[in-house]
C-alpha cells in the first residue's frame, strides 16, 4: 500500500468509523455468535498474494462485526465502560504513525517529557497530594493495565520490605535472610478488591489473604477488619508487607475507609496502594476530592483514563510517593541500553518504572482528550453520568415488589437483586420446618456467619424479599409454583399429596392430624420447587426441606418443554405444548436461557457453622436461594435477548445484577428503557 492508496483507504475507514459510531445504538449490543464462528468464515492458510484493501475492509462488516460486543453502545451497561472519543482515536493514529519504542528518554524525548507533564496535570486535576508530582520524590507514569501497575508496585513493596529488614546484615547473610523472609511475607487486599492483587501475589509466589467486608459497612474495608487480619497474620508468623485499598470496588463501587486504614497501619511498615481504576475519574469533580485527603499516608495510587474519561484502552495513570523504590526494584541496565543522558540522572527513563521495556506513546491521546474537552467539560461529563445513575436508581426504588437495591448506588452504578414471589404457604412451612429441622443434616462447612453477626443484613433482606406477595396461604399458591395439591389425610389443614407435572407422589407431607409432618413420617416425598431439568429436584427427607447437593443441570432435549412460547422443563417430555416440535426443531429458541431451569447448576446445603442457628437463619438461606435463582434467570434472559447488556456478580452470598450508566453515549431515555426491560423480564420470570 503506497501513500496514495493509504489516503484513499483512510478516508474510507474514517467514514466507516463515523458511521459505526453514529449508528451503534441500532446494533444488537452483545454478540450472539457461537464459539469458533470465525474459523468457519476464514481460510485455514494465509493468502499467497496480497488482496485489495476494499476486499479486506468488506470483511470488517461481514465477518468481524458479527462477533463484536459493542462496548460504546448506549445499551451496554455491563462491567465498567471502555470509552473512546475522536480525540483519543486521533492520538492512537499519531502514535501508530510515529511508531517509536520509547524505552528511554533518548529514544524519543517528547514521549517521555509529555508523559511527565500530563501526569502532573492529572495530579492537579484530581487534587492528589503534591508528593505525587514529578517535582517531588515521587511522580507519575502510564501503564497498560491496572494489573501491570499493581504487579509493579508489589515488586517495589517487596524489595523495600526486604531491604529495610536486612540492612544490618552482610551480603551473604542478607541473601539467606531474604530467602527466609519471602516464605513468610503475605500481601493483603480487601475481599472486594479486584482480582489483580491476588494475581500479582500469585505471579510473585507470595501468599495472599483477603480482609473481610460486610453489607453493614457497605462492603468497604474497615480499620477493625484490617486490624483483625494483621493480628491473625502475626500470630501465624506471617509478615504483611503490601495492601491494596480501593476507591470504587468492582462489585459495588464501595470506597474503603482510608482514614481507618491509615490509623491502623501507622505502626506497621506496609505498602498501601490505592486502586481507583474506575471511580478515580470522579475526582475531577470537587465534590469527590475530599476522598484524596488521606492519600498522602499511602505509597501509590492508580486510576484509569480508559474506564470513564473518554480515552480508549490502554491508559492507566499511576502515581508513587517515592519513585526510588520503584526504580531500585525494577532497574536492569545492560551495556546496550546505556547512554550519557540517562547515566547523568537528568532525565527519567520510564523503563525502570514497570515491567515492559518498550513503551507506547500513551500520553498523546490523554493530552488530546484533556485539551479538546477541557477540565470543565470533563466535570460535566462525569456529573451527568452520576445523575443518570441516580435517575435509574430512583426508578428501581419505585418497584420494591420486583427489585431490591443491595447497596447505595454510587458512581453511576446500581446493584440490585430480584425479589422473589414466594408462596406464603411455603414460607409458613419453611418456618415450621426450620424450628424442628435436624441440624445434623446441615453442611457445617458452608462458612456463613451466625445470625448474631449479620442481624441487620438479614432483617433488611427479609423486609425486601420475604413478604413480597403479602397473600394468605392458599392451595392455588402452591399450584402456581409447580405443585398440585389434592386431598390427602382427613383434615382441612392437609397439604395433601404433592404432584410433579401431573405425576402424583404416594407419600404425604402431613401427619395423621393433617399437619405438616415434622417427625419423618413423610419420608422421601419428593417435590419440585421450580422448573428444573434434573430428575430429583428438591426434596423432603425426614421432614426436612433439603436441596440436592451437586445437582447437575442438563440441557438435553428429552427434558425440555415450551409453554406458551416460553421455555420450561418438566423432565418427562420434549414436546411443545402449543405444538409438537422439539427444541432442536426451533433453532432460534435452542439456546434460550429460559429453557434452562430457574435453579443454578449446584445447590448448597443449609448454612451452619455451629449449633446456635435459629429458625430465621434457615429461612433466610432459602430466601437467598430463591432470590439468587430469580436474579440469575432475569439476568440470563436479558443478555440472551441482547437488547441491553448487563453483568452479574455475587456479594455476601447474594447474586446481584450490576447496571452501569457511564457509557459515553448514555442518555436518560436509554436508562429508562433498560429499566422497562428489567421490569418486563422480572415480571415474566416471577409470573
Amino acid at each position: 500500500m503506497d501513500s496514495a492508496q493509504f489516503r484513499k483507504a483512510i478516508l474510507s475507514v474514517s467514514d466507516q468509523v463515523i458511521d459505526y459510531n453514529d449508528n451503534i445504538h441500532k446494533r444488537r449490543v452483545i454478540s450472539d455468535v457461537q464459539p469458533g464462528y470465525l474459523k468457519k468464515l476464514l481460510p485455514g492458510l494465509p493468502p499467497e498474494e496480497g488482496e485489495e484493501w476494499e476486499c479486506i475492509q468488506n470483511d470488517i462488516e461481514g465477518k468481524i462485526m458479527p462477533g463484536m460486543t459493542h462496548w460504546n453502545s448506549p445499551n451496554f451497561m455491563a462491567y465498567f465502560p471502555a470509552p473512546t472519543s475522536y480525540p483519543s482515536m486521533l492520538g492512537e493514529l499519531y502514535s501508530s504513525a510515529l511508531a517509536v519504542s520509547a524505552f528511554n528518554w533518548e529514544c524519543a524525548p517528547a514521549i517521555t517529557e509529555l508523559e511527565v507533564i500530563v501526569m502532573d496535570w492529572l495530579v492537579n486535576m484530581f487534587n492528589l497530594p503534591s508528593c505525587y508530582l514529578s517535582t517531588s520524590n515521587g511522580g507519575g507514569v502510564m501503564q497498560g493495565t491496572t494489573s501491570e501497575a499493581v504487579l509493579s508496585f508489589m515488586v517495589a513493596a517487596r524489595e523495600r520490605y526486604l531491604a529495610e529488614n536486612t540492612a544490618h546484615l552482610s551480603d551473604h547473610e542478607k541473601e539467606e535472610a531474604c530467602a527466609q523472609r519471602r516464605l513468610r511475607m503475605i500481601a493483603l487486599g480487601s475481599e472486594a478488591s479486584h482480582s489483580c492483587t491476588q494475581k500479582a501475589a500469585m505471579i510473585l509466589g507470595i501468599r495472599y489473604r483477603s480482609v473481610p467486608v460486610s453489607i453493614e459497612d457497605g462492603f468497604s474495608m474497615t480499620g477493625t477488619a484490617l486490624a483483625t487480619i494483621l493480628k491473625q497474620c502475626h500470630e501465624e508468623g506471617l509478615e504483611p508487607f503490601y495492601l491494596t485499598a480501593t476507591l470504587g470496588t468492582t462489585a459495588t463501587c464501595a470506597v474503603d475507609r482510608f482514614d481507618e486504614v491509615a490509623h491502623v497501619l501507622r505502626d506497621h511498615h506496609v505498602w498501601v496502594h490505592v486502586d481507583a481504576a474506575y471511580a478515580g475519574a470522579a475526582l475531577v469533580c470537587e465534590e469527590y476530592q475530599h476522598l484524596t485527603q488521606h492519600l498522602e499516608s499511602f505509597d501509590s495510587f492508580s486510576m484509569s483514563m480508559s474506564k470513564w474519561l473518554l480515552t480508549n484502552i490502554d491508559a492507566v495513570c499511576c502515581f508513587i510517593k517515592n519513585r526510588h523504590y520503584l526504580v531500585d526494584a525494577l532497574s536492569i541496565t545492560p551495556p546496550y541500553l546505556r547512554n550519557d543522558v540517562s547515566d547523568s540522572g537528568e532525565v527519567v527513563d520510564f523503563r525502570h518504572w514497570g515491567v515492559p521495556l518498550s513503551r507506547r506513546f500513551r500520553a498523546l491521546k490523554v493530552w488530546f482528550v484533556i485539551r479538546t474537552y477541557g477540565v470543565r467539560c470533563l466535570k460535566s461529563y462525569i456529573r451527568n453520568h452520576i445523575r443518570l445513575g441516580e435517575v435509574f436508581a430512583s426508578l428501581v426504588a419505585s418497584r420494591p415488589d420486583l427489585f431490591k437495591i443491595v447497596v447505595k448506588p454510587a458512581y453511576a452504578l446500581t446493584v440490585i437483586s430480584i425479589v422473589p414471589r414466594i408462596p406464603a404457604v411455603l414460607r409458613k412451612f419453611l418456618a415450621i420446618q426450620a424450628k424442628r429441622a435436624d441440624l445434623s443434616l446441615v453442611n457445617k462447612d458452608s462458612g456463613l456467619k451466625k445470625k448474631s453477626e449479620t442481624t441487620k443484613h438479614k432483617e433488611d433482606f427479609r423486609n425486601g424479599h420475604r413478604d413480597s406477595d403479602g397473600v394468605k396461604p392458599t392451595k392455588s399458591e402452591f399450584t402456581s409454583h409447580g405443585y398440585s395439591v389434592t386431598n390427602g389425610v382427613s383434615s382441612p389443614k392437609d397439604f395433601g399429596s404433592l404432584t410433579n407435572n401431573g405425576q402424583s407422589y404416594e407419600n404425604h407431607l402431613v401427619n395423621g392430624n393433617g399437619e405438616p409432618d415434622l417427625d419423618g413420617k413423610a419420608s422421601m416425598a419428593k417435590c419440585r420447587l421450580g422448573e428444573t431439568t434434573g430428575t430429583e429436584g428438591t426434596w423432603f427427607a425426614n421432614g426436612v426441606l433439603k436441596p440436592q447437593t451437586s445437582h447437575t443441570v442438563s440441557d438435553s432435549k428429552s427434558k425440555a418443554l415450551y409453554i406458551n412460547g416460553k421455555a420450561a422443563s418438566n423432565g418427562r417430555t420434549n414436546e411443545i405444548t402449543n405444538g409438537r416440535a422439539t427444541i432442536d426443531e426451533v433453532p432460534h429458541l435452542k439456546n434460550d436461557p429460559a429453557s434452562k431451569p430457574l435453579y443454578s447448576s449446584t445447590y448448597t446445603e443449609f448454612p451452619h457453622s455451629n449449633s446456635l442457628w435459629k429458625a430465621d437463619d434457615t429461612i433466610d438461606a432459602w430466601l437467598t436461594e430463591y432470590a439468587n435463582l430469580a436474579t440469575k434467570e432475569v439476568y440470563d434472559l436479558i443478555n440472551w435477548r441482547g437488547e441491553i447488556m448487563l453483568t452479574s456478580t455475587s456479594i455476601g452470598g447474594l447474586l446481584v445484577i450490576r447496571i452501569n450508566g457511564a457509557n459515553p453515549k448514555t442518555e436518560e431515555k436509554y436508562m429508562r428503557r433498560a429499566f422497562d426491560i428489567l421490569v418486563s423480564t422480572a415480571e415474566e420470570v416471577l409470573a
